[in-house]
């Protein structure tokens, strides 16, 4: 297998100058189209309004579409690694061949950085893409199928700024009116085009979200990489729950949920979570067997760095399958089946006792080497928790993302339930869910934290390396804690600090391209980057969690 080095400067004149291109290119040229020149192309040419609708969907997981070196260019499952990478609760190696080491030590604040660039650009680039889908039809047509063609777009708008707008600005609830990120409408001067508000931002969201859900009544998508009414209702009980809108949060995610339940334990109980056609999965990114052979786009997808059964990844041969902090590890109790989601501290788990590969069965995969390097050993706390859709060792990185789950949405609504003044309600509904699908001895009554603490503990073990944790984070005002000191995490030991809730170096910073190329962009500032060796003065932070 070959594998390349990490590096992560935006390294020569070549490769700075592919980086101006694609701001350009994140300008979408045909949003500022008028509609009927649109529409005149798409009579000429009836084949480009498919191919247009095809191309919103398909750069939300296609590999290398920014370059074709990077192992870490992977679109919106890439930004879930990134962030997560840069929470307390999911961490890879500190080595030469982990791509993801600047989230882990938070020099991706860096504006010639390639992880925070492609991180910045493929939100836009989507955005881009659904105005395009906007602009091919009248805003007031009747046609069934392009209404929900427009309506989806909105859907694809308003999940492009879900995933940027919690990274550069504080907390909705309370700083509405800090700067966040620029917002791309018909008419915008993108040579000048300043940073709109937390507050307009959010409302943006929702207003596509609204339009997406009063159109898309009836329509039926074709399989569930595709966004449906049930989609747009699960990410605006998202926005809702971000904005303070209780009612509408826990009642949005009711209506999400409709239809689908959550994977029993017995189904958790093996590595999982790759298939879009698991049935407790709304919505998810579909990776393709086209996707993953071409060039090195084999290394830029989830399979490569998420699972642990590669035969043909970045993290399984590298010592870099990522695993969880103890700190987290340590709360789950003994009876819940999600722990077995990571190896313990002498490498075991009961949900791989069945699993065999290259002739090592169960807990001796984890120190098995196989000499043409795509295993090396695994760590203790490595997680286990995502398989390998083609089979176990299989070369073929095909494993789907999932970005919406019914999991999230219970968990939502509890919250939702939980701060809306229903706390009775929002107790019986974690209650049936985490007794009767994780763990059988679970009693709400007596976790020993808040509800609120307690609602979030259960997101971190759930969506555990699906991307939500610093979003939450922000979004509830928790200090991100790795450690409480010598010997309490695993975390690798350069980046073992915590960081607090109101730090301004947890904002994300601008691309020195869209710095250059947007004479309206005033960056974000503040802080420093954190060192390990001054993490002493803030291990007596807290998350009421991990406390």
């Amino acid at each position: 297998m070959k594998l390349y080095k990490l590096s992560y400067v935006l390294l020569g004149a070549s490769l700075l100058t592919t980086a101006c291109n694609d701001i350009n290119e994140m300008e979408p040229e045909g949003s500022a189209q008028t509609t009927e020149q649109v529409q005149r192309t798409n009579e000429a040419v009836p084949s480009m309004t498919n191919a247009t609708y095809a191309n919103m969907y398909s750069i939300l997981g296609t590999p290398c579409q920014i370059w074709t070196n990077r192992a870490d260019d992977f679109s919106f499952i890439m930004m879930a690694i990134s962030a997560d990478f840069e929470g307390a609760d999911f961490m890879m190696g500190d080595n030469d061949y982990d791509w993801f080491s600047i989230c882990g030590e938070y020099s991706s604040r860096n504006a010639n950085y390639a992880n925070p660039y492609i991180r910045y650009v493929m939100p836009y680039r989507t955005v881009g893409a659904a105005n395009d889908v906007i602009a091919m039809f009248p805003a007031d047509t009747d046609v069934p199928d392009q209404i929900y063609m427009m309506a989806q777009a909105h859907v694809i708008r308003a999940f492009a700024y879900m995933n940027l707008a919690p990274y550069f600005a504080g907390n909705y609830q309370t700083n509405p009116n800090d700067r966040c990120i620029p917002i791309l409408s018909e008419g915008t001067d993108y040579a000048n085009n300043p940073r709109a508000t937390v507050k307009e931002v959010w409302e943006s969201i929702k207003a596509d979200l609204d339009y997406a859900i009063e159109k898309l009544d009836g329509y039926v998508r074709p399989d569930k990489s595709k966004v449906n009414q049930q989609v747009a209702y699960a990410l605006r009980a998202r926005a809702n729950l971000t904005m303070g809108n209780w009612d509408e949060a826990a009642s949005d995610a009711e209506k999400a949920m409709e239809g689908y339940s959550p994977a029993t334990a017995q189904e958790v109980s093996v590595p999982t979570f790759v298939s879009i056609d698991e049935h407790n999965w709304i919505w998810g990114i579909l990776i393709t067997q086209d996707m993953v052979l071409s060039g090195n786009a084999s290394y830029c997808n989830a399979s490569s760095w998420i699972s642990a059964f590669s035969g043909d990844g970045y993290a399984a041969a590298t010592v870099n399958t990522p695993c969880i902090n103890k700190l987290l590890y340590d709360k789950i109790a003994a009876t819940d089946v999600r722990k077995g989601w990571w190896l313990d501290a002498d490498k075991h788990s009961p949900n791989w006792a069945a699993i065999t590969w290259a002739g090592a069965a169960g807990d001796a995969i984890a120190d098995l080497v196989l000499d043409d390097g795509s295993k090396d050993v695994f760590l203790p706390y490595t997680n286990i928790k995502f398989g390998q859709k083609s089979g176990i060792g299989n070369v073929l990185n095909n494993n789907d993302f999932p970005l919406v789950r019914v999991e999230e949405m219970i968990l939502v609504r509890a919250e939702a339930l939980a701060r809306g003044g229903h706390e009775a309600e929002a107790k019986a509904l974690l209650q049936a869910f985490v007794a009767g699908y994780r763990d059988i001895g679970y009693n709400v009554e007596s976790t020993g934290r808040s509800l609120l603490d307690e609602i979030w503990f259960q997101r971190r073990v759930e969506l555990w390396g699906e991307g939500f944790f610093v979003q939450d984070a922000r979004r509830l005002g928790k200090n991100i804690v790795r450690t409480h000191g010598d010997g309490t995490t695993n975390w690798p030991d350069d980046w073992a600090f915590n960081v607090a809730s109101d730090n301004p170096y947890l904002n994300m910073r601008f691309p020195q391209t869209e710095k250059d190329t947007n004479a309206g962009i005033v960056d974000n500032e503040g802080g420093r980057q954190p060192v390990a060796s001054e993490a002493e003065g803030s291990w007596d932070l807290t998350d009421g969690v991990t406390d």
